[in-house]
């Protein structure tokens, strides 16, 4: 199905940054609370896609937002939304909620609109200092969690309605529609598998898709004793074994996060810069 990408590195994720994009990548990286492995392989062996993918760790180390968005379209186009999803993300990237962030984002996809560009996403917000995850799912494939306490994996965001209309919709479609948020209690040795459409949508030498059904079989099959990298490239085989490993025909973005109490803290120089770093942006965005 996948063509192999680069060798995993390693990323420690620090105070103020805002790491990755829209580009191939094969990466285990490291926030307090989690270890994420992220792989990004965009269609046809392309150096980018329209997979965007991005982590931020807020000035006091506390916050780490995961987003990751498939964007309609290819080339210049993805990558200018995709600048602009970085820059909200700075934005944002100190507050604790999320609302405001997909809010904006579904403002500023909307105002492209006569472009054709919409995007499905989802938004995670790991509070690791109440060990709490936000999750927004605007459209996209229904992320995978695995809870210890229950010892079972389970599809999150069921299709949610308000008033007789749709909620969640993707980023785009409508100006006025709501985003709703889950929160979630986490606990070490919990997991989180995202992922891009490219997963559900292969299909066997029978031509049947995958589905939800035929990736949760995968997932469940994979022992929790695994790295995250190592599930990580567990599960790209197993759903490249079920294609009879034929190309993808779309970007397929994969991210596997493991929760843990062991994970690093930012020490207290590392947070001073991150602060000087947040004052600093605070300043020039008054300026301009």
């Amino acid at each position: 199905m996948l063509e192999k990408a680069d060798p995993v590195d390693s990323h420690i994720l620090r105070c103020m940054e805002i790491w990755c994009g829209d580009q191939s990548v094969e990466n285990t990286v490291e926030s307090p609370g989690i270890e994420a492995w992220i792989s990004c392989r965009p269609f046809h062996g392309d150096a980018r896609g329209g997979d965007v993918h991005y982590l931020s760790l807020c000035a006091g180390g506390i916050v780490t937002r995961i987003l990751l968005a498939d964007i309609s379209g290819h080339g210049e186009i993805v990558a200018d939304s995709s600048r602009n999803l970085r820059r909200l993300l700075a934005r944002f990237m100190n507050s604790k909620s999320q609302k405001r962030l997909v809010g904006e984002l579904n403002r500023q996809f909307t105002e492209l609109e006569q472009t054709g560009r919409f995007a499905t996403a989802i938004v995670a917000t790991y509070l690791s200092h109440h060990h709490k995850l936000l999750l927004t799912n605007a459209g996209h494939p229904r992320p995978l969690l695995f809870q210890k306490a229950s010892g079972q994996w389970k599809y999150l965001n069921e299709l949610l309605v308000d008033d007789r209309r749709p909620l969640n919709l993707p980023l785009g479609i409508d100006s006025t529609s709501k985003y709703k948020s889950s929160t979630l209690s986490i606990q070490s040795g919990d997991w989180l598998v995202m992922y891009s459409d490219a997963f559900t949508e292969v299909s066997n030498v029978e031509g049947t898709l995958l589905g939800e059904r035929g990736l949760l079989s995968l997932v469940e099959k994979i022992p929790l004793s695994r790295t995250c990298h190592q599930f990580g490239q567990q599960l790209l085989a197993g759903v490249e074994n079920y294609a009879n490993h034929s190309p993808a025909n779309d970007d397929a973005t994969l991210i596997v996060i493991r929760f843990g109490d062991t994970h690093r803290t930012p020490g207290i120089i590392e947070r001073l810069r991150g602060y000087g770093k947040m004052i600093g942006s605070c300043f020039s965005r008054s300026s301009i």
